[in-house]
């Protein structure tokens, strides 16, 4: 699993035929790497006599970022989790009614499960993008262009972990399940994306404009 892999392992496993893990593990692993990221950036900041004013701050949000990052890394592994039995559900016989009947229900329930991994996943990457925003402003100039990257990554994400969410979500039966899980990514989608794009494009006008460090 994720939390115990060599990043080596978690690539060469992701490059196999193997189901898991997949693009929400992968989301899940950009997520942590953006958290990271954010890491370094306060790394960077605290204990410089220019940034005294906001150390307090910086090293509050790097005790979030922390447990923002390792809890990404655990949600990568709960993605593979909760895929594994839809998997196994997808090749239950169907042929008698009664088989089929047990067949829907429990692709129903594995669906649901499957579709709210991702959307933690989206949530949480979010949480990790305001961060971000506020480590722009705070954080040392020297690692601006590491909060855009950090900002970029988080966004994968969030664009990654939509994806599968819908690719379960459609499969549901309920509709009206389904479309509540949508709506809840979808949230967290508008608001993942304009934070991480609004970071990215203050990033580059500060780079370009040589900002002074």
């Amino acid at each position: 699993m994720a939390e115990e892999q060599t990043i080596k392992e978690f690539l060469e496993v992701l490059s196999s035929r193997e189901p898991v893990p997949g693009g929400g593990g992968a989301s899940a692993l950009a997520g942590a790497l953006g958290a990271a990221l954010g890491l370094m950036v306060g790394n960077l900041t605290v204990g410089k006599k220019k940034y005294a004013d906001v150390e307090a701050r910086v090293r509050s949000m790097m005790e979030s970022l922390t447990a923002m990052r390792d809890r990404m890394v655990h949600l990568a592994d709960e993605d593979a989790r909760a895929f594994a039995p839809l998997a196994a559900a997808y090749g239950l016989p169907a042929g008698t009614k009664e088989e089929r009947a047990y067949k829907e229900t429990v692709m129903e329930e594995n669906l649901v499960s499957a579709s709210l991994v991702p959307v933690m996943i989206m949530e949480l990457a979010v949480e990790i993008l305001e961060i971000l925003d506020e480590l722009e402003e705070k954080g040392s100039v020297m690692a601006v262009s590491d909060v855009g990257v950090g900002a970029q990554l988080a966004r994968t994400a969030v664009t990654g972990a939509v994806m599968n969410v819908y690719i379960n979500t459609k499969s549901m039966k309920n509709r009206d399940r389904a479309e509540e899980i949508n709506s809840r990514a979808g949230r967290a989608l508008a608001r993942g994306t304009e934070t991480a794009d609004k970071i990215y494009a203050r990033v580059c006008t500060r780079l370009k404009g040589n900002e002074k460090t």
